[in-house]
């Protein structure tokens, strides 16, 4: 059986590739026509050194210390040309993907339906044309064509990789060019295109508790997160804390519920930074994240939301002096055009 390896460039694009047992990924990658850097192949130039994210493997004795030092080793470095899986990976290259002369990665979607579920939001779903194509990482983004306008936006999924059917968040825009759309045109059947997927926003192995932040559309890409840890069960605690402005602008919270119910290590609580708000907890979302939810630090923070919320969550880390394990955020913001 072969495994899937996600080769993770410095630009955010993501390809994946398979892996037969006993393969080495740099061949692995040239028989799936991805030229990954190398000088060698024998583990003595050190050209081809990435980072292992996630996943089993095996290096062998086939190189020398000045390609890849037993401290390299130790801190997930790994030489492609050497590197055995014995597991799916996640491996970071440190290029970008033209680089290695690879296109972006194409799909095609049927429209099936668009939800203006509240004034900020819009939940959009789409049956992939080749579902079994289309792999990415939970918590990564697509660039979504604007039909007719030759220009993209850039969502993230809120369903889990390996579904039929793709959903997402997508913020509701005044006079935006996606919102524009889906409002005024969108009809089920409409063709969509998008390319992806891109990010370096993904879930990696829970070592650990877990805290989400989600702010507004943000969600999205946690609840994609959710779903696959619902699939696969944890023992560590999770815990989410999503923030909106209005009472109106929370969405999914019958979908949230039934995670929890999927996922018994999983809580969650909603905020609402309107002070008339009918919920009962008001304000930001660091309000409500509390030293049982930090674990004094040991915890991995996924964090997504607008620049504002990013940068308060930061500081409010630097003056609780809480430093996570890990924290991986991912801003979003309104788009401005960009050629498709």
């Amino acid at each position: 059986m072969a495994f899937q390896i996600a080769l993770n460039f410095e630009d955010g694009a993501t390809r994946f590739i398979d892996c037969n047992p006993g393969e080495k990924v740099l061949d692995a990658a040239y028989r799936n026509k991805v030229n990954l850097p190398m000088d060698c192949s024998d583990g003595v130039c050190g050209t081809c050194k990435c980072r292992a994210e996630q996943g089993d493997y095996e290096m062998g004795e086939d190189y020398i210390d000045d390609a890849l030092t037993a401290q390299e080793a130790e801190e997930g470095l790994v030489l492609t040309c050497q590197m055995v899986p014995s597991s799916d990976c996640i491996i970071a290259v440190p290029v970008p993907s033209s680089a290695c002369k690879l296109k972006p990665a194409e799909h095609g979607a049927t429209l099936t339906s668009v939800e203006m579920v509240s004034d900020s939001t819009i939940i959009v779903t789409m049956n992939v044309d080749k579902p079994e194509a289309l792999h990415f990482l939970p918590g990564q983004y697509v660039n979504i064509t604007v039909p007719g306008a030759g220009e993209h936006r850039s969502y993230s999924f809120s369903s889990k990789p390996g579904a039929a059917q793709a959903s997402f968040l997508m913020r509701n825009v005044p006079g935006g060019l996606m919102s524009g759309w889906l409002a005024d045109k969108a009809e089920p059947g409409a063709k969509m295109q998008f390319v992806g997927p891109q990010g370096s926003f993904f879930l990696r192995g829970i070592d650990r508790p877990v805290v989400m932040l989600a702010g507004g559309t943000g969600l999205a890409p946690l609840l994609s997160m959710l779903e696959v840890l619902a699939d696969e069960g944890t023992a560590q605690p999770i815990h989410l804390i999503y923030g909106v402005t209005k009472d109106g602008d929370l969405v999914e919270m019958d979908r949230i519920e039934a995670l929890a119910d999927r996922l018994p290590t999983f809580t969650w609580a909603c905020c609402v930074a309107d002070p008339d708000s009918a919920q009962p907890l008001k304000g930001y979302v660091t309000q409500h994240l509390k030293d049982e939810h930090l674990n004094a630090g040991d915890c991995d923070v996924y964090l997504c939301g607008p620049p504002p919320m990013v940068e308060a969550v930061r500081t409010f880390f630097t003056e609780k002096g809480v430093s996570p394990a890990h924290f991986h955020y991912e801003k979003f913001a309104s788009s401005e055009p960009v050629p498709a």
